[in-house]
């Protein structure tokens, strides 16, 4: 080899060097989000007992998930933290009617919640059956959904709120910040997370206000944190939030 190779190969090692070696060791920034009260809100996806109870059809698979991350009393203690210092709240619940078992196509998830009976509601235009039901809300969040503040959107059907009115609603009150809760961190909640941001609002997810299924060979709570990660403006636990809704 000669001196000019070995001067070229030297020269292309230090390129490729310079190149690559500030993306393998850069970390994520990390962009942060200020919230008021005046302009910020908390959306709560999904906070309905086919999830977060027990006797949830999808406890067997999201149990495990929901107990470790604490998720039931994280999202209590969002609640409670927005209503006791003025943040708006907004729920963007999944209802199924029977109108909607006449689908002719669906993903894999969506053929499981209809055949298992998923949020099913006895129709739009009624109440029949509903309370205590799996569409119902977890009893405990009652007393702040049911205060006839908090904002209830139309369902969405799939997993985002592109089919729901829940940015209209955030829009019309002058919101443009999303503290995102709920479940299920990688369908619901990642969806809405995606399509806000898309629609232009600032995102912080409450990584341990929200779980997923979790199977021999998946995990979808491990999913959608990467992606949390990637994409939201913040991610912060349920501590972090609540200290951030008490001005501190």
């Amino acid at each position: 080899m000669t001196r000019s190779h070995e001067r070229l190969i030297a020269a292309l090692a230090l390129a490729t060097a310079v190149v690559i070696s500030p993306a393998a060791e850069a970390q994520l920034p990390d962009p942060g989000m200020e919230i008021d009260a005046s302009n910020t809100a908390i959306v709560i996806t999904d906070p309905q007992n086919d999830f977060l109870s027990p006797d949830g059809v999808t406890w067997g698979v999201v149990g495990e998930s929901v107990t470790e991350n604490n998720t039931v009393e994280n999202i209590g203690r969002l609640l409670s933290a927005a209503k006791e210092h003025g943040y708006q709240v907004f729920v963007s619940p999944h209802y199924y009617y029977p109108t909607d078992h006449g689908w002719h196509f669906g993903g894999a998830l969506e053929v499981l919640m209809h055949n298992i009976g998923m949020f099913d509601r006895e129709g739009a235009l009624s109440l029949d059956g509903f309370e205590g039901s799996g569409a119902d809300w977890l009893e405990q969040y009652e007393p702040h959904l049911e205060d006839g503040e908090t904002v209830i959107a139309s369902p969405h059907k799939v997993y985002g709120p592109e089919s729901n009115d829940l940015s209209l609603q955030l829009r019309k009150r002058g919101i443009d910040k999303v503290i995102l809760a709920g479940m299920s961190a990688n369908l619901c909640v990642e969806s809405h997370m995606r399509e806000l941001l898309e629609d232009g609002f600032e995102v912080a997810v409450v990584g341990d206000a929200t779980a997923a299924a979790k199977l021999p060979d998946l995990n979808g709570y491990q999913a959608a944190m990467a992606n949390f990660r990637f994409m939201a403006n913040a991610l912060w636990d349920t501590d972090a939030t609540v200290a951030q809704l008490e001005g501190r």
